[in-house]
């Protein structure tokens, strides 16, 4: 499969919603039970690009969104800011052939780019596709939470992966920089 990447774009949003709305409804990827709609959808992304994160789409080769990945805040404490959560959603044709690898392996370049020190993967329903891409980008299984949520009749584990950006933990960050300057915004 041919395919490329790019920025996302407000006009991404339909399609977007589609594949986020087949992860709801039939994966287990999402925690969610009600698919979102695209007012949501573009709030949400709205908010991720607002705050400087990483959006990226992929597209087949007849321009089709096939996937999507974004960096957002693991969470809103301060000390928190220098790690950033990874999402990536596949429409189900593209699905193994390297698009979430590819989009994971960008998103990753962007957030170290950026000066992010930790990329953490939170895998609802202990997906095992979605573990193999983030082993083979190198994140190691840093924990699970048993049982943590109950979706399609049965309960589901989640596993906390992890991926040093940059220097990692080795020096400290610098100073009045992005993303230092995200909670003094």
């Amino acid at each position: 499969m041919s395919f490329s990447l790019r920025n996302a774009t407000p006009a991404d949003i339909p399609v977007v919603t589609s594949i986020y709305r087949d992860s709801v409804v039939a994966g287990v990827a999402s925690y969610e039970t009600t698919p979102p709609d695209e007012i949501e959808m573009a709030s949400r992304f709205s908010a991720i690009v607002a705050n400087g994160y990483p959006y990226i789409s992929a597209v087949d080769a007849m321009g089709l969104l096939i996937g999507y990945a974004y960096a957002s805040a693991f969470r809103t404490r301060a000390a928190y800011r220098f790690m950033v959560e990874d999402s990536i959603y596949l429409a189900p044709e593209a699905r193994g052939h390297g698009v979430g690898r590819a989009l994971l392996a960008e998103l990753i370049a962007r957030c170290t780019a950026l000066g992010f020190r930790q990329m953490v993967a939170v895998i609802g329903g202990a997906h095992p596709a979605s573990i193999a891409v983030h082993r083979a980008a190198g994140f190691e299984q840093s924990g699970m939470i048993k049982g943590s949520g109950f979706k399609h009749g049965r309960w589901l584990d989640t596993v906390f992966m992890q991926l040093a950006l940059g220097e990692g933990i080795t020096t400290h960050p610098e100073a009045d920089i992005y993303p230092d300057t995200l909670y003094s915004r």
